[in-house]
């Protein structure tokens, strides 16, 4: 079996707990190492990873695959000098700050035949799984509207200083996000128009922590909507169509138990509790169905996976360049709408 030797940017939480695990589950990968600035941890866990003074230094190892999983403001830079480099590319989201270095950044892949790929892991999540696959079999009929949610309840500003700094990368629209967009353009297709307002809630923030996003499609509508003043959470997921709805918690696990230390498998990882289950409530044959149905095991293994099939079999992948610049041309055009507060023709 071909080895795609891989090297992430930080060993901060992303790494340690978002790429490592799935990194050592996956036979295909070996983890060299990662770029460590200050606090020398990577060994603690991966006695065998190597841990890089400089990104110089990791570009000239014998890597195959780099890891961007640093602030969102760096990943143009060090994405393209990886690239440069020879080296195929992950990047975190959100994929670069402006659609204009997304697609420098896809143009200068495909020049190099290099895969680029952007880490969009919550189209694994168990919750979104479901959702995708209630819609995909046509059980709530033409779709009428959905409303995705991506809330927390975090009053207090974040110790990452990187996330309280205004920057071209900060704020909750480029944090949070890239997932409901994403998430949104995996399952209706890009839209033809977008609305946004956004505004900071906390005491103190300089930087947007709310934010609401309308994506018109032709016969549709999709809001989006995250915040951090949201003790009781409304269904994260709500979908209706013109014989039914379908409603869900955001029950995903995997993050959780990951920061917990646990270590993914293939067996039972990523497997909701049931009390999570979302309720489906629609009409099929002349009969009303009102109960709840399964959840879908999540598993960000099957990204991993599709990266490494990817790039030993030259498939595309999981989630491509193109998908990291649709999500950015709806993010150039929230912050475009807030400011006019007009909607956006796309």
């Amino acid at each position: 079996m071909q080895t795609v030797k891989t090297a992430l940017l930080s060993y901060g939480m992303s790494g340690k707990v978002f790429h490592a695990p799935f990194l050592e589950l996956h036979e295909g990968f070996e983890l060299k190492g990662s770029w460590e600035r200050s606090k020398k941890l990577i060994h603690k866990e991966y006695p065998e990873a190597k841990s890089y003074a400089s990104l110089e230094e990791l570009l000239q190892d014998d890597i195959d695959l780099v890891i961007v999983n640093t602030p969102t403001d760096t990943h143009f830079e060090y994405a393209k000098k990886a690239l440069k480099a020879g080296k195929h590319v992950l990047v975190e989201k959100a994929f670069t700050t402006r659609v204009s270095e997304a697609k420098e950044l896809a143009g200068l892949a495909k020049q190099k035949k290099l895969k680029l790929a952007v880490y969009q892991n919550r189209r694994w999540d168990s919750d979104f799984k479901t959702v995708k696959d209630v819609v995909n079999k046509g059980l709530l009929g033409e779709i009428v509207e959905a409303e995705f949610h991506f809330d927390r309840y975090s009053p207090s500003l974040s110790v990452k200083a990187h996330k309280e700094t205004r920057t071209s990368g900060s704020g909750i629209l480029m944090d949070l996000g890239p997932h409901l967009i994403d998430q949104a353009l995996h399952l209706f297709g890009f839209p033809k128009a977008v609305f946004a307002d956004s505004m900071i809630t906390r005491e103190k923030s300089v930087v947007d922590d709310y934010v609401d996003i309308l994506l018109y499609y032709p016969r549709f509508r999709v809001r989006l909507k995250s915040g951090l003043f949201v003790r009781e959470a409304v269904p994260s997921f709500v979908v209706h169509g013109k014989n039914g709805s379908f409603l869900k918690k955001r029950g995903d696990i995997q993050e959780d138990a990951l920061k917990m230390g646990k270590k993914p498998n293939l067996k039972n990882w990523g497997t909701e509790s049931r009390s999570h289950e979302g309720l489906l409530h629609t009409e099929s044959g002349g009969k009303i169905i009102h109960e709840n149905i399964p959840t879908l095991q999540g598993n960000y293994y099957d990204f991993f996976d599709g990266l490494y099939t990817s790039i030993t079999e030259n498939k595309p992948e999981p989630v491509t360049a193109q998908d990291g610049i649709n999500t950015m041309r709806i993010i150039e055009a929230a912050i475009k709408s807030n400011g006019k507060q007009k909607v956006i023709q796309l």
